[in-house]
């Protein structure tokens, strides 16, 4: 699958497949690799990152020296997941660009992946035009109480329009299913630490053989077995990008009064609002706080919206 023009010369165009400190690994368009770094300050217009440059990122390069090369060019991007670099810090850090799509890996135990996470990398995802998938993994591992609650997960945001799927990377269910999801296009794979993400993608392309760790049995947290971001093509045709464990998911960016804009239930039922420029958290004759009262808005989300308005005081940010 070519998604890069090759140029002329000793100018080329690439695609980077892997990010490594101030060190990229790009494809061209036969498959050769190059191993390049930046030109000079490469800055992106309009984008404050700690990272200017991305995996999923088309870039222009000169070869140098055999496969080694100089980036001096980042073609524009159509989309990308970006979120705040650390807790304290107002610099983003750019995941991952030229998505199709985003599959987030979710667990409602070993370890619970909270609902206030989910939430925030769904805004980005709406911010940035990225479709997302929600893959809820371990399901193997549940009683019937946590499937109880899986089932309530799933009912939120089925509710809303995202597309859930159940799976196992241990009995393997729902696995062909993913694939089919995969095939033919750019995905990105994410996550907190330990919801079983590369163990997933080895069950997907085995081939791969990426490394796993068993989570912590005291704090029910995972081991950061991926330290950076790298793309693979898979067999059966596409790519995906897996990615280091999260934490905590920092927004960037998001006016607070377009916030509504990026929960799709809260924007579709703003528009019976008294007030065009409402916040929906104390106007009078708000419809959105009238549709949370009436169960039409699931509560969480709403608390979610809340914490991420308040974002100064969102412990999950």
């Amino acid at each position: 699958m070519s998604i890069i023009n090759d140029l002329a010369g000793t100018m080329k165009s690439g695609l980077v497949f892997k990010t490594t400190g101030s060190r990229y690994t790009i494809q061209d368009d036969t498959g050769a690799t190059y191993f390049c770094t930046i030109r000079g300050k490469l800055r992106l217009k309009g984008v404050k990152t700690t990272n200017p440059i991305t995996v999923g990122d088309i870039v222009d390069f000169e070869v140098e020296d055999g496969n080694t090369g100089t980036i001096n060019r980042v073609h524009d991007r159509k989309n990308y997941i970006i979120r705040r670099s650390t807790n304290l810090s107002r610099e983003s850090h750019i995941i991952a660009a030229n998505l199709d799509q985003t599959l987030l890996i979710v667990t409602v135990d070993f370890p619970e992946t909270q609902v206030a996470f989910i939430d925030r990398y769904l805004v980005t995802a709406e911010a940035y035009s990225v479709p997302t998938i929600l893959i809820f993994n371990k399901i193997d591992l549940y009683n019937d109480e946590l499937n109880e609650k899986l089932n309530q997960y799933i009912a939120i945001y089925e509710k809303i329009g995202y597309q859930c799927i159940k799976v196992s990377a241990k009995t393997e269910e729902n696995i062909t299913e993913l694939k089919r999801i995969l095939s033919n296009k750019v995905s990105l794979i994410s996550g907190n630490s330990g919801v079983g993400k590369s163990t997933l993608i080895n069950k997907i392309e085995p081939n791969l053989d990426l490394k796993t760790e068993i989570i912590s049995a005291y704090h029910l947290t995972g081991k950061h077995t991926t330290t950076f971001s790298e793309m693979f093509e898979l067999s059966f045709g596409g790519y995906i990008i897996d990615t280091p464990g999260i934490k905590g998911f920092g927004l960037i960016d998001i006016d607070k009064n377009e916030l509504y804009h990026y929960f799709p239930e809260i924007f579709k039922i703003s528009k019976g609002c008294k007030f065009n420029n409402c916040t929906h958290i104390h106007e009078p004759d708000c419809a959105v706080i009238k549709a949370v009262d009436t169960g039409a808005i699931n509560p969480s989300r709403y608390i979610s919206y809340l914490s991420i308005f308040d974002d100064e005081n969102d412990k999950y940010r």
